[in-house]
């Protein structure tokens, strides 16, 4: 291969890291799949780029989505990490909103805070709420305290001062003395992640930035060092929350910005195919090793949220950045089943990748959903991974059977049985979470279901919410790794700016919007990738009048050309009764924030077409038959290889339609249409 004209994309999740590598000259896109390596992430991203045919002296982009960044939060392994906030507000971070979610749960238990009290340190500044300045920073206290941090250890520091979204002079400068005088300290301002009002949503996502980023720091580093020296002479990007593309560099200090980098590309990914299919709303859902997540494709467009809370609602600490809008359940492959107080539980824990499922043969004794799964027939134990990975069929019956089915006297079938009912209706609660808590109705959306397990299980899911179509891509098992591909370089900018709508002064609003288009334009033109064109997009937060909080309202640029206060409101109204079910037309309504979106747009992977078939599949894609579980007994099912079907192949359900690293579950009732791209097209027996 001619050096410098691919693009390699690698996804590492908890149990496996895929790699997607396309020929930007022949349009050759191929796949490899490799256990990720917990202790040196690197050699797992390596095996895949091998096991791919590929190398990193042939690769002009690298493109990497990981779980890095929000295992290193939800697990609390971070760095050890010091908040310096204004005087007065030390506090501000664990108070949090005083608010509890579950008002009659007796051991409901309040936020945790990554940084300990004894770690927060108030400065004496005070800046006002309109940018002046009320007490000066004291350089010579904040090199004190420099000093102070280093004799205590500390590894990273947050900088969070009032009202520094409206004038950042003072974070700009206590940053920098830090920098200079520790140049080994991770230091975070909160005004380069977040300028937006609501301080405690603004320290937790400065102090989350800061607890992760030595360690995603290091992380980032180690692989491109790793490259290099491999011979890689690209340009490294970053996938961020919102499924755009950053700089390596920039990933590395502002690293929260990755948080969901890997479901995100997935979102993206599903995007692509809606617009190659004109599908209007659909649900990307991906279950991997680990986790399940669903997104939303809303009238063509992924939904972003501009703040969320990681960890659950009831324990979260909230982040207030741009990201794709997802749901996430501890419900994959891997997610560990135990019997507890009398009754069958699923996760959160997972077996990852080491020591991995029971039926992996690498040490595992704990089952999992992989296993409950082979158990029942619907894996084949000598076709995982293409059959490069034999499964140990009776380790995990005696996984099961030890576990679960001996103490709640069943057997392991029955076990097995048992924790797909549970999980089916753990990921149901995904893509509720995405639709019915949003108010859409999820049975006008199409589920589209990749990663490793998504397809064993989407027909189920989506007969539990009344769905009526599944679509599995091709490639499923690697399918965030290839969304990737389709990514764009993307900043989302957010400033607070309030003012009445009815007085709202067109000229000061369209001057904030350019400041922060300019800001995307030079960040696009610093990076070392030229996009073929820049697109942007407006928003605005916007609420009525004596409310507290507000909705994100996309606007097109035509009501800022025709400065069309009625139509901004329209818009605004909408959304609202989109979301709550109610509006309020005749209300006077106020802007909170303005938010421009700068993207540079990338050439994407052409959608290759498949070859034309009859109705009934070629005889060589019939893989055999063996015995499945369904409908309380063991029925003997049809089995077809996906490489050898073709456009215009039907299949009835029952059946197993298996792949390189990914099986899709067809039950009675449900019938499968392979279309022009090789999607394979499922009408689910059932649906509304």
């Amino acid at each position: 291969m001619a050096p410098g004209q691919l693009r390699l994309a690698a996804d590492i999740g908890g149990t496996f890291t895929d790699i997607a590598v396309f020929d930007d000259k022949t349009g050759a896109l191929t796949f490899g799949k490799a256990l990720s390596t917990p202790s040196h992430l690197v050699e797992g991203i390596s095996a895949g780029v091998a096991k791919a045919g590929s190398d990193y002296r042939a690769a002009a982009l690298f493109l990497h989505g990981s779980t890095v960044a929000i295992n290193t939060m939800l697990e609390r392994t971070g760095a050890k990490a010091a908040l310096l906030i204004t005087e007065g507000f030390r506090d501000i971070y664990e108070i949090g909103r005083i608010n509890r979610p579950d008002a009659y749960n007796l051991f409901f238990q309040k936020h945790v805070p990554l940084i300990e009290r004894a770690l927060r340190f108030e400065v004496t500044e005070r800046m006002l709420a309109d940018g002046e300045i009320d007490t000066p920073l004291d350089d010579a206290e904040i090199a004190a305290l420099g000093n102070e941090l280093e004799r205590r250890g500390v590894e990273a520091a947050a900088i969070l001062f009032l009202n520094c979204y409206a004038n950042a002079d003072h974070e700009r400068r206590a940053k920098a003395i830090l920098e200079k005088n520790h140049p080994a300290l991770f230091v975070s301002a909160s005004h380069e992640l977040s300028q937006e009002y609501r301080e405690f949503e603004r320290c937790a996502t400065v102090a989350a930035n800061a607890y992760i980023g030595p360690k995603v720091r290091r992380y980032i580093g180690e692989i491109d060092a790793h490259m290099r020296a491999a011979g890689f002479a690209g340009s490294f990007l970053v996938v961020q929350s919102t499924g755009g593309l950053y700089e390596a560099d920039q990933a590395q200090s502002q690293c929260v910005r990755m948080l969901e980098s890997g479901p995100a590309a997935g979102v993206i990914g599903t995007q692509a195919l809606c617009r190659a299919l004109k599908i209007d709303n659909a649900i990307a859902f991906d279950m991997g090793g680990t986790t399940a997540k669903a997104g939303v494709i809303y009238r063509g467009e992924a939904l972003t949220t501009g703040a969320a809370l990681i960890g659950g609602y009831e324990r979260a600490l909230p982040v207030q950045i741009a990201m794709m809008d997802i749901f996430e359940v501890s419900a994959g492959g891997g997610s560990i089943a135990r019997v507890d107080d009398g009754a069958l539980r699923l996760g959160p824990q997972s077996a990852g990748a080491s020591p991995g499922p029971a039926c992996y043969g690498l040490g595992g004794t704990e089952p999992t959903v992989t296993d409950a799964n082979l158990v029942l027939g619907r894996l084949g134990a000598d076709r995982f991974l293409g059959g490069e990975m034999k499964l140990d069929a009776a380790s995990a019956e005696r996984a099961l059977k030890s576990r679960i089915g001996d103490p709640l006297g069943l057997s392991a079938v029955e076990a097995a049985d048992g924790i797909l009912r549970i999980a089916t209706t753990a990921m149901s609660y995904a893509v509720k979470g995405v639709t019915t808590e949003r108010g859409f109705d999820a049975g006008d959306f199409v589920l589209f279901a990749y990663g490793g397990a998504g397809p064993l299980h989407a027909v189920e899911v989506a007969r539990e919410i009344g769905m009526r179509k599944v679509i599995v891509p091709p490639a499923p098992g690697v399918f965030s790794a290839s969304g990737m591909l389709f990514s764009d370089l993307r900043y989302d900018f957010v400033r607070t700016w309030f003012t009445s709508l009815d007085d709202a002064p067109f000229d000061d609003m369209e001057e904030v919007y350019r400041a922060l288009e300019r800001q995307g334009r030079d960040a696009i033109a610093g990076t070392s990738v030229k996009p073929q064109r820049i697109e942007i997009k407006r928003a605005a937060d916007m609420r009525y009048v004596g409310q507290e909080h507000a909705v994100t309202v996309d606007l097109p640029m035509t009501v800022f050309a025709r400065k069309d206060r009625k139509a901004i409101k329209r818009h605004f109204d909408a959304m609202h009764a989109q979301r709550y079910g109610t509006s309020a037309p005749e209300e006077h309504a106020e802007v909170v924030s303005l938010r421009s979106t700068v993207t540079g747009l990338m050439r994407k992977p052409p959608q290759a077409k498949l070859a034309r078939g009859r109705r009934t599949p070629p005889k060589a894609a019939f893989g055999g038959k063996r015995p499945v579980y369904y409908a309380g007994r063991f029925h003997s099912t049809p089995t077809y290889r996906r490489a050898a079907l073709l456009a215009g192949n039907r299949i009835k359900g029952p059946a197993l339609i298996e792949e390189y690293a990914s099986t899709t579950v067809l039950m009675p009732g449900d019938a499968l249409d392979v279309d022009q791209f090789g999607n394979l097209v499922i009408a689910v027996a059932g649906g509304r």
